[in-house]
């Protein structure tokens, strides 16, 4: 046997163990996962450590979004983009959008946190394997910072031309003062669009104060009458769209600028 054909047979060997996985080892997840019913693609979030919240001299800041460490524990999968109005009917039969004539590839939005967790349980129960869920502020948060520590995921500022948000509260953005087709921008470092603006994002917490320290996978839960949503949309300015943002909304609220995207066990 040459030289060449032996490296050449230990390549096919090592490209084979990563791609197909080895006796006694689980294969690798792949990072990137389309769900055949809706056609919503999914990013795998690895598990991580990050700062949650703002420093107190970025701009805009709230006192509310206080700097704490929290740790992802788990890996779990986000959508690459809201969920469309295509997807939303598929589940559903349905299309309850204030902008469904331009294209069901927009996101849906005029829909409730609770008509979103009913969404959700139609789409479990008509997959398999479910685990569809809506996103903790926590895991919204953290990949929406992608790995930076900046007050976007691309940088310290956004402008019409980087996302779909309002220029200011009296003029339109890029869309034209209504929501654009999903991933009309380009994603972040891991590879998810419109973590800034088009349509704000309902989580799966409500809104309570921050842990004074430390804390593992949090989720809101302190009894508080508003959900968190997150991201801003094209109604509002940028400053509403920062990682750190923390807005509210009743779970019985509907509006043309509220959507979700789903998180995956």
């Amino acid at each position: 046997m040459t030289l060449f054909t032996s490296r050449l047979g230990l390549l096919l060997l090592l490209a084979c163990a990563a791609a197909c996985g080895t006796p006694g080892r689980a294969a690798r997840v792949p990072e990137t996962w389309v769900d055949p019913h809706t056609g919503l693609a999914f990013r795998r979030i690895a598990p991580g450590t990050f700062t949650m919240g703002s420093p107190p001299d970025e701009p805009g800041r709230e006192s509310q979004e206080r700097e704490h460490t929290v740790r992802i524990t788990r890996p779990y999968w986000l959508g690459t983009t809201e969920v469309t109005q295509r997807a939303w009917r598929t589940v559903t039969g349905s299309n309850p959008s204030w902008f469904k004539d331009r294209g069901e590839d927009h996101p849906i939005e005029n829909v409730t946190w609770h008509e979103i967790n009913a969404f959700i349980a139609r789409l479990n129960a008509q997959t398999s394997g479910g685990g569809f869920r809506l996103p903790t502020e926590a895991e919204w948060e953290f990949a929406c910072r992608a790995g930076t520590g900046v007050p976007y995921s691309a940088g310290s500022t956004l402008t019409p031309a980087d996302a779909n948000v309002a220029r200011s509260p009296d003029s339109a953005a890029a869309g034209d003062g209504a929501t654009m087709a999903a991933a009309s921008f380009p994603p972040n470092a891991w590879g998810l669009h419109d973590m800034h603006g088009n349509v704000w994002e309902w989580t799966a917490d409500e809104h309570c104060p921050y842990p004074t320290g430390e804390a593992a996978d949090p989720v809101g839960a302190c009894a508080s009458p508003l959900k968190v949503i997150r991201g801003g949309s094209f109604y509002f300015g940028a400053d509403s769209a920062r990682c750190a943002l923390r807005y509210t909304h009743r779970p019985q609220d509907r509006g043309f600028s509220l959507g979700f995207r789903l998180a995956r066990d």
